[in-house]
């Protein structure tokens, strides 16, 4: 079976390029196809493939500036012959799913999440962006609207990772979508041994919609120390809150500093909205518990009163309350076994089963 797997852009190393790896570990002779290339910042297992790019890769700058360049992708689609494949699989946070394979191919999309640009976070990223950036937002959103849903019915099969997104899905494509958990990098962190510390942790990239400012305000209303990890925020902003003695911001960091974080924190706080989020998953790995906000994927990763809870108000009085019932309890969410046990179901492992199910199924229909 030949096989062609196409995601939407190879620049970084986060959570769809790990999924990706899973993918071409299952099917060791695929194919890859994508707009944007950087060998560079990409894993082994990812460069010992033939990697295809659509030309958006020839464009000024576009390994920096690829999501500028996102209104010409649907087009730059046409470019992949997917003739001689037998099973094509989108991998969909940016455009990818708008191939035209064989007509005897099966083609997976393995949607992260509608785009959120086009759909729910719209407005957000239109208010934080320049003026002409919003000019051309203005006269192209409505048309790749249109390209996004027709070209959902080029998938035979949706599947995705979360029962959030797949909820999303269902309203925007009117499609059914499975949930395939995963896969987190857990296996190092289970090992980790819990040294819990006197700080809370918050962790990921720093952008508007996770919610930093929720954590460092409950902290600093609370007198409670926060370390802030992850790339994206501006120093200044930063600086303002390290003058409180009670935040520290440490920037981009391994992720083998990442385990010691979550091996020395008393608990990460969560307080954005993700599709699924694997922060979360892997400080349960790690034996950390999580203090979220009550949405999003974190409702399928947390495991309520075992390896975490939830708060109901996106403030920092919500989340104060729940550190205030955290510590209060903080016995609770010490199970090492009960942890480990729940996250086996975002492993490696699991989403390798899980999608040979999804093909085996499409045998049997």
């Amino acid at each position: 079976m030949k096989v062609a797997i196409i995601h939407y852009w190879l620049v970084n190393m986060r959570g769809g390029e790990k999924m990706l790896e899973a993918l071409l570990e299952m099917f060791p002779a695929a194919d890859i196809y994508t707009h944007v290339y950087n060998p560079k910042a990409m894993s082994a297992e990812i460069n010992r493939h033939r990697v295809f790019t659509s030309k958006i890769n020839r464009l000024p700058f576009a390994k920096k500036l690829y999501q500028l360049y996102m209104p010409l992708m649907p087009n730059a689609l046409v470019e992949f012959n997917l003739q001689q494949y037998d099973l094509v699989i989108s991998s969909e946070a940016g455009p990818a799913k708008g191939v035209v394979p064989n007509p005897n191919a099966y083609h997976i999309c393995y949607c992260h999440s509608p785009m959120r640009y086009l759909w729910d976070m719209y407005h957000e990223y239109f208010k934080r962006t320049n003026p002409l950036v919003k000019f051309f937002m203005k006269r192209m959103i409505p048309s790749l609207r249109i390209w996004d849903i027709t070209s959902a019915n080029m998938v035979d099969r949706f599947i995705t990772n979360s029962g959030y997104v797949a909820k999303r899905i269902r309203r925007i494509y009117n499609r059914e979508a499975e949930v395939v958990y995963g896969p987190a990098p857990i296996e190092p962190l289970l090992k980790i041994e819990r040294k819990p510390s006197d700080y809370y942790l918050f962790f990921g990239q720093i952008t508007s919609y996770k919610r930093v400012d929720i954590a460092i305000e409950a902290c600093i209303k609370s007198g409670r120390k926060l370390v802030v990890a992850g790339a994206g925020a501006k120093k200044a902003d930063i600086k303002k809150h390290e003058k409180s003695g009670l935040v520290r911001y440490i920037g981009r960091i391994t992720d083998e500093e990442a385990a010691v974080l979550f091996s020395g924190a008393k608990a990460l706080l969560y307080p954005g909205i993700e599709d699924l989020g694997l922060v979360p998953i892997e400080a349960n790995a790690a034996g950390c518990p999580v203090i979220a906000y009550r949405d999003g994927g974190a409702v399928e990763t947390v495991k309520e009163n075992v390896t975490g809870l939830f708060f109901d108000n996106q403030t920092p009085e919500s989340l104060i309350s729940a550190m205030d019932y955290f510590e209060q309890n903080e016995v609770t969410y010490n199970n090492r076994e009960m942890f480990n046990n729940h996250v086996q179901q975002f492993s490696k492992k699991s989403f390798i089963e899980r999608v040979y199910r999804v093909l085996e199924d499409r045998k049997r229909r």
